[in-house]
């Protein structure tokens, strides 16, 4: 057997990665390429084995070679499809692991899990879903992206002058609509959570105490949680529109009344608050002064929070004319 070169060598690397069917005329195409070179070299006065290496080097990496050799890109994500994917992967990192842990986090205090329990699960459960949708969202373009060979299929049409996005208005952007949602998945977990095990563990009175009146479920509750549904779909909707112009201005007004008076009302007929959980937690000589303090600043904060939405949202439609 003869004694193998360096040439061979180099060439046998390179055909490792080409199609058997491709491999015998690539092999010869690429050894008469390098015998030529080589020769033309010792023409100019090299060594042979010093023209040798300086050929092979400057081919480079035999895997690169043969990439370009097969039309094989080296890249996971190519430029063609990489906006698209990392807009997709952020949109859905925005979305589905907070989703995720609304879900986990009722069906765990549903299932009666302790708040470290709960937790745990959570931040493990949000932890996987981040990780699962940037492997399956990169595996998906991966395998058109390879599968198309470079040739036009469709999945990401040529960008013309009608995509250019609409200027967004301050406190409309993608930001503005996942600060909303988390918002609103938190507070509407907060009172499950009340409900559910409640905020403060009292041994004497056997268990853990709600801030919330029980007499609110399951009908004030529910209509509660239809109108957090109503302004979640009102976020999205002006996110999508880039805008807030005077119909949803108005909407979002509606919805803040909606929540704000009958709050109101529940509170002064001291039907909001939990009736015993100031006595329960306080010393009876302050618990009537604390609650009488709470149940205004409450009133307050109740009535403040709905007025500032609603004049920051006609103020905001007002600009966007």
């Amino acid at each position: 057997m003869p004694p193998t070169t360096l040439t061979d060598r180099y060439v046998d690397a390179a055909m490792r990665t080409v199609p058997e069917a491709q491999r015998a005329d690539l092999a010869a195409e690429l050894r008469g390429s390098i015998d030529d070179q080589i020769e033309a070299r010792i023409a100019d006065g090299l060594a042979p084995e010093t023209a040798e290496r300086a050929v092979l080097t400057d081919l480079g990496d035999p895997d690169k070679l043969a990439a370009q050799y097969t039309d094989r890109p080296l890249w996971l994500i190519g430029p063609r499809y990489f906006l698209t994917w990392w807009r997709l992967t952020k949109l859905l990192w925005a979305i589905v692991p907070i989703c995720a842990a609304f879900g986990v986090a009722l069906g765990q205090v549903l299932a009666g899990a302790g708040i470290g329990e709960t937790i745990g699960t959570v931040v493990s459960v949000v932890i996987a879903v981040i990780v699962h949708i940037g492997f399956w969202t990169t595996l998906v373009f991966f395998i058109v992206e390879r599968s198309s060979r470079g040739a036009d299929v469709g999945f990401v049409g040529e960008w013309t002058l009608d995509q250019l996005p609409e200027p967004k208005q301050k406190g409309t952007g993608l930001s503005d609509l996942v600060a909303s949602l988390v918002f609103l998945a938190v507070a509407a977990g907060a009172i499950l959570w009340d409900h559910f095990v409640g905020v403060v563990y009292l041994a004497e009175h056997g268990g853990w105490m709600p801030f919330l009146a029980p007499g609110l479920w399951p009908w004030w509750i529910g209509a509660l949680f239809v109108l957090m549904v109503l302004e979640a779909l009102l976020a999205v909707y002006v996110h999508a529109k880039g805008r807030w112009d005077l119909a949803s201005a108005t909407v979002n007004a509606i919805l803040n009344l909606a929540i704000a008076v009958p709050a109101v009302w529940l509170l002064t007929q001291q039907q909001l608050i939990n009736p015993e959980f100031f006595a329960a937690v306080i010393p009876a000589d302050s618990a009537q002064t604390v609650d009488t303090v709470v149940t205004t600043l409450f009133g307050f904060g109740i009535v403040a929070i709905a007025a500032w939405d609603t004049i920051d949202a006609f103020l905001k439609a007002r600009r966007a004319r």
